[in-house]
């Protein structure tokens, strides 16, 4: 029996005929509405026609969490008093509640996008509703896009709503086509912000790592809001490592602590759900609270500030979950839970000061996440660079770059991008594309069950407890009976079933099976130790296991999971497996390259024949007579590195390469540029053939870099025969003595006795620019600096003369510099004769 009721009480009911209207003019509608307004609930069954007159129509949700799709599911069938599996039925990666009466399905974007891939007309669907599109999951992009494809192709008639819990609606109407925009306002009640931060500093998160001091503080402030205020307390939290430990210090609280999160056993996520029986209650989440699910009963909210996003690392071949700075949007969200059924109060963990630097809305997964598997569904799709997909935002292109490398090295695309039958077969196991490659490949090596036992574990990292040693963790799987066993358990009969294994693994052991199979789905992450407990992996990044860890002591690990820590060095290794050298060889082969290498290393030119594994050295051997084309690519990264100092230098040869620079800055072509950058970028102007003979440090020492700067002057033109003319060495001045110019800084210089200048009443040039003149005394110390020797004459003279002819008496110092001649010698002197 439907629940009327229910669904009366329902506030985007208001919204619905707006809505009905959008879809009928235009195909298309983006719906806002609050949490808590029955938008996941209502609307589909409104559009379904399962709530009053009009025609049945089928209608797919497509929700961004396995958990958020079932709770969905139950909800409608809730309301209309059925079970699900009856009108209203779900479908998540490995569980399927669907009935032949089934009209409304709630399935996961991922689902969805296998769905597509596999019928592009959706045959029978009338309307795709995509929900908590706000949260900008990749999935949920990526789905819409393919959408949009399909209206425009070959569906017109397809409905599409996109389903926002905000009022940022903007960029999904225009993706839309300028799609109307339908609000619904939500019944809002107060919600009071109470500042709540540690009384001591935390240490910032890094990786997946939160400081426990953090963790404690929050666990004492719900403590002080269950005491402080009534009814139940919703507590955010990033991951479900963290809603264990804050679990552990509620304990003796007086209420029920109950943990929501994707991977809570049905049971505990249905009773959080279902509302309170009388008992007050602390539930501990993750983000999927936020909008995705309305937990009845909850007035207060504690928030800890943090969340999970994907964090990829392209340069070292490290993607996981990192723990972030919640944005100021979550963080309303959140606080909007403690208000849905009555005035409440959101305790927020961090100084209200810190509010206004936070990131304003989280950041696009298409921006920060691992490629690969979008880039496997766009080249399914027909778009291998996804250049015409419509996307709120583009895939950065070095991601789409590094992402194409991994489907090209795992034969799921082609030399052209196209996908390959094998990669059309990887993008519908429902795995990242490593994965689907381990299990392909490990099948044929050690049969489809126990290459499934270990990429089920791949896909959904294990608990904590269960350690860093794969094989260790594959073992207590089996044996488990709590929630992620009995996943794995399923995932691993999924995956069997979808796979022949024509390999037999009984005669290996469990390591070394585990080991295989990860080092097929991270082959650049194999690595060898390399001493007290290091490693390097293939990709060139160091790794280091935990102190206590047995992995420690292994010749070669199979690295399934790892970050690096702020300012670290080294990769942090949370799981991994035992392999030797033939499984490494096995499963990364494809990174194995024998050759010679010239490099310059440590100061001096190094010729070796390699044999090596990406950048693990396996074997290697001095080399009498390398490749001279070799050497002297190394010669030039040596130079590169330590700079044109390598070779000789003199006086004359650093002030020609002034005197080329300044030519250069005031006249241009057809003069060089001789800085660093432009002589090093192309050596063979201006080194050959001295580079080419040389083999080794030292004969770069006996390369005469002046003589090598005058190849680069402009002989063809005619110009460089008036190097001397333009920027002289030297300037003769009315003394008669010829000066040195120098001509390191902004204007060249010309630093000479003042006796030496007199009757000289124009500032001389060169290269039309006049020269700073550094006037000095007859000991050669500086007295005056004028770009202007004419108005010197007529106004600074007299005062510098008055300063230097009582030091220096035996010196002339003529009233009128202008009517005596210039000389280099005293009074006395002049005198004689």
């Amino acid at each position: 029996m439907i629940r009327t009721e229910a669904l009366d009480r329902l506030p985007v009911r208001t919204a619905v005929p707006a809505l009905r209207r959008a879809l009928d003019d235009r195909g298309v509608a983006v719906l806002c509405a609050p949490p808590g307004t029955g938008k996941t609930t209502l609307v589909p069954l409104v559009l379904a026609g399962l709530t009053g007159r009009g025609p049945v129509r089928r209608v797919v949700v497509a929700e961004p969490r396995r958990i958020a799709a079932r709770a969905a599911a139950r909800r409608m069938a809730w309301l209309l008093g059925e079970r699900p599996g009856e009108r209203v039925g779900f479908t998540v990666r490995g569980e399927r509640v669907v009935g032949r009466e089934t009209v409304v399905e709630v399935v996961t974007t991922g689902v969805l996008l296998q769905r597509l891939q596999r019928d592009q007309e959706l045959a029978g669907v009338d309307a795709v509703i995509i929900d908590e599109c706000h949260e900008r999951h990749l999935d949920a992009d990526t789905v819409a896009a393919f959408l949009l494809d399909v209206r425009e192709a070959i569906r017109p008639d397809l409905r599409l709503v996109a389903a926002s819990a905000t009022t940022d609606a903007e960029g999904w109407a225009r993706l839309l086509g300028d799609a109307p925009v339908v609000e619904a306002e939500g019944v809002a009640y107060p919600v009071e912000v109470l500042w709540a931060p540690p009384v001591r500093p935390v240490k910032p998160p890094h990786g997946m790592r939160v400081d426990p001091a953090l963790l404690t503080h929050v666990a004492a402030t719900v403590r002080r809001a269950l005491a402080e205020r009534e009814g139940d307390v919703l507590c955010f939290l990033p991951g479900v490592g963290e809603i264990g430990r804050v679990a552990g210090q509620l304990a003796g609280v007086d209420a029920e602590v109950l943990q929501v999160h994707g991977r809570a056993p049905a049971a505990v996520q249905d009773a959080v759900l279902a509302g309170s029986s009388g008992t007050r209650r602390v539930v501990l989440a993750t983000s999927v609270a936020e909008s995705s699910l309305t937990v009845p009963g909850v007035r207060v909210v504690v928030d800890s500030g943090l969340a999970r996003e994907p964090r990829t690392d392209h340069a070292r071949g490290l993607s996981a979950l990192s723990t972030v700075r919640a944005s100021r949007a979550a963080g309303r969200q959140r606080a909007g839970r403690a208000g849905r059924e009555a005035p409440g109060a959101v305790y927020r963990c961090w100084d209200q000061a810190e509010d206004g630097r936070l990131a304003r809305f989280p950041a696009p997964e298409i921006k920060v996440a691992d490629l690969a598997a979008f880039a496997l569904q766009a080249a399914c799709w027909g778009d291998p660079d996804a250049s015409s997909l419509a996307l709120l935002d583009p895939p950065p292109a070095g991601a789409m770059g590094a992402a194409r490398e991994v489907l090209a090295a795992i034969g799921a695309v082609g030399a052209d991008g196209r996908v390959t039958g094998r990669g059309v077969r990887m993008s519908r196991l429902g795995l990242h594309p490593r994965l689907a490659r381990a299990l392909l490949d490990g099948a044929a090596e050690v049969g489809a069950r126990r290459a499934a036992e270990v990429v089920a574990l791949l896909s959904e990292e294990p608990p904590r407890e269960y350690g860093d040693d794969l094989a260790a963790a594959l073992r207590a799987a089996r044996r488990g009976q709590d929630g992620y066993a009995v996943r794995w358990k399923q995932e691993v009969r999924r995956l069997s079933a979808q796979v022949d294994g024509a390999g037999s693994g009984e005669a290996r052991s469990d390591d070394a099976v585990v080991g295989l199979v990860a080092a097929l789905a991270f082959p650049e992450r194999v690595a060898r130790a390399r001493g007290d407990g290091a490693f390097l992996m293939v990709s060139g990044t160091g790794a280091e296991p935990r102190d206590a860890s047995r992995l420690r002591g292994a010749p070669w690990l199979a690295v399934a999971v790892a970050d690096r820590p702020a300012h670290a060095v080294s990769a942090r290794v949370r799981l991994a497996a035992v392999v030797d050298e033939g499984t490494a060889l096995l499963a990364a082969g494809h990174l194995r390259v024998r050759g010679e290498e010239v490099r310059w290393v440590d100061g001096e030119v190094v010729a070796r024949s390699v044999d090596r594994l990406g950048a693990v050295e396996l074997a290697v051997r001095p080399l009498k007579q390398p490749d001279p084309e070799l050497v002297r690519g190394a010669l030039v990264e040596g130079l590169r590195r330590e700079g044109l100092g390598l070779l000789r230098w003199n006086r004359e040869t650093e002030q020609l390469r002034l005197r080329l620079a300044f030519l250069h800055r005031v006249r241009g072509a057809p003069w060089p540029d001789v800085s660093d950058g432009a002589l090093l970028a192309d050596p063979d102007a201006w080194l050959e053939p001295e580079l080419s003979r040389a083999r080794r440090r030292f004969d770069l020492g006996r390369i005469d870099a002046g003589q090598a700067l005058r190849r680069l002057l402009p002989w063809a033109s005619g110009e460089a025969g008036r190097l001397d003319e333009l920027a002289p060495e030297r300037i003769e001045v009315p003394s008669g003595s010829r000066i040195r110019v120098e001509y390191g800084g902004e204007q060249p210089v010309l630093a000479v006795k003042l006796q030496e200048l007199f009757g000289l009443a124009e500032t001389p040039r060169v290269a039309g620019v006049p020269v700073l003149v550094h006037l000095l005394s007859p000991a050669g110390r500086p007295a005056a600096v004028t770009a202007d020797l004419a108005s010197f004459w007529r106004e600074g003279y007299k005062a510098v003369r008055a300063e230097l002819r009582g030091r220096y008496p035996r010196h002339p110092w003529p009233e009128d510099p202008a009517t005596v001649p210039a000389t280099r010698f005293t009074s006395a002197r002049l005198r004689r004769s």
